[in-house]
């Protein structure tokens, strides 16, 4: 149901002239699914309240709900054609009437975790960019026959909404910076293994696949977990910034489809603050992230960090290490080129880490894992507070090679994980103690002394001749035998 429904939505906007893009395509479903997901949850939590003798204030006035303005019904549940907008008359109320409405909220919201903020937030920050209000009258029509209220509905839409979000990433334009891979972010949330209490960071959210599958992990027996620890995983774990509009509402609507109604994400650029001002109470005890990489970073954000450099991820990696509590772990993906480059910026940002961080694994990952991103990566492992003492290294090899009809998937990643918690060698992994790192280059480039040595061959025209020598040799020993024989 929701598959054909998402498609049919797909098909309707690519006609109409506004959405040009699979990424417009998924910013106007988004809002419109935020608002039907919005009308069924206050719903739900108004038939809480009568059950319990209480009363629910809506946050939404009659005018701006989903049931007024959207799919108003009769009495047999049929929509109501006589109260039902369409036309110009629908685009012209949601322009002019219901996203001023909406953005005010973001004003007279209590604080940015509520779910009042965050509607303000999300309709101040796009536009409804469908062309005709037929179009969205069909649009509307096609999510109002849409539940999800269950939590089976919920994980069936969420799934699907995943994977709207990777064939942005393996269309490899613009949506590959919002999409990680999630076998390889399931596999890093894994190794980091957050717990119950503890908080969780992604300052560069993109679609919050991190945070995700965060929650997922800790929520993997979600009835054995107490109203109070319920409160916690939804008020006061997941936390996130993102500087781009789209993926901020792309996150935010991630976030919410998968169970957690009213993400701290803040909608801003993480770069911009000076990290000297980070204090205690900033900081968290788990970062799962993949930064953008890319120079040209201007002069005025750089002054924010003690190791300028116009490399994004650099500046992130500095962000990251200094909002970690002392004890805290990460999880890091940056591109490999990190380990080795000679420039006086990488040298001083390994030397920060290995001094600052117990840098405790690496894993090199192959060519192909980021669809259209054309570079190779590797994560990094650590733990804050202690100096490096020895680094394990995994070497991710593989078999067939990475790409949009072959992706990379947790199978391939079992090994890995086998390994790592005992930092065990093999053919793909080895151990490096910091005594035998380079202390002027602080060089990690990925070597492995595992890996099989190819020998070098002769030359046929030798080889042929060295047998022709051997037969002889032969010839004469048994010429020498059997004269030998005879003599008897």
């Amino acid at each position: 149901m929701f598959e054909q429904a998402l498609k049919n939505i797909d098909d309707a906007l690519h006609r109409d002239a506004g959405s040009a893009t699979e990424l417009d395509y998924i910013e106007q479903t988004s809002w419109i699914l935020f608002l039907k997901y919005l009308n069924d949850l206050e719903k739900d939590k108004d038939t809480e309240a009568k059950l319990a003798n209480r009363t629910y204030t809506y946050i939404l006035d009659p005018k701006y709900r989903w049931d007024t303005w959207a799919c108003p019904k009769t009495q047999d549940g049929k929509l109501d054609y006589k109260k039902a907008l369409s036309g110009d008359d629908l685009k012209n109320f949601v322009d002019s009437e219901l996203f001023p409405y909406l953005k005010k909220f973001k004003y007279s919201a209590e604080g940015p975790d509520t779910i009042e903020y965050k509607i303000g937030e999300i309709f101040s920050e796009l536009k409804n960019k469908i062309q005709t209000g037929y179009t969205l009258r069909n649009i509307l029509d096609t999510i109002d026959s849409l539940e999800f209220r269950t939590d089976a509905e919920k994980h069936e839409l969420s799934h699907l909404y995943e994977s709207k979000l990777q064939n942005m990433g393996n269309a490899g334009r613009n949506g590959g910076e919002y999409y990680t891979p999630r076998p390889l972010i399931r596999t890093i949330v894994k190794v980091v293994d957050p717990k119950l209490g503890q908080t969780i960071y992604d300052g560069a959210l993109g679609s919050a696949g991190f945070l995700v599958e965060s929650f997922n992990y800790l929520t993997k027996d979600k009835e054995k977990l107490s109203p109070k620890e319920w409160k916690i995983l939804q008020k006061k774990t997941f936390y996130g910034k993102e500087i781009k509009s789209l993926a901020y509402i792309i996150g935010i609507m991630n976030m919410i489809l998968h169970g957690i109604e009213a993400p701290n994400i803040i909608h801003t650029n993480t770069l911009a603050q000076n990290i000297s001002d980070i204090q205690e109470k900033d900081r968290y005890d788990i970062v799962l992230t993949n930064p953008p990489f890319g120079a040209g970073i201007r002069k005025e954000i750089q002054q924010n960090f003690p190791i300028k450099t116009g490399e994004t991820a650099y500046l992130f990696l500095q962000h990251f290490i200094k909002i970690l509590k002392a004890g805290g772990r990460a999880g890091i993906v940056i591109k490999n080129t990190f380990l080795s480059n000679g420039d006086n910026a990488s040298i001083s940002l390994r030397k920060l880490l290995l001094e600052n961080c117990s840098l405790h694994t690496i894993l090199d990952l192959p060519g192909g894992v980021f669809a259209g991103a054309g570079v190779k990566t590797v994560i990094l492992f650590f733990d804050k507070g202690l100096a490096t003492k020895d680094i394990w290294f995994y070497q991710l090899n593989l078999s067939r090679n990475l790409g949009k009809t072959s992706s990379l998937n947790e199978k391939d990643l079992e090994e890995f994980i086998q390994l790592q918690r005992i930092k065990a060698d093999s053919a793909n992994s080895w151990s490096v103690n910091i005594s035998d790192i380079d202390k002027e280059t602080y060089d990690l480039s990925v070597n492995n002394p595992n890996k099989y040595k190819s020998h070098d061959f002769k030359d046929p025209k030798d080889i042929v001749l060295e047998m022709k020598k051997l037969d002889e040799k032969s010839r004469l020993i048994l010429e020498n035998i059997l004269e030998k024989l005879n003599e008897k």
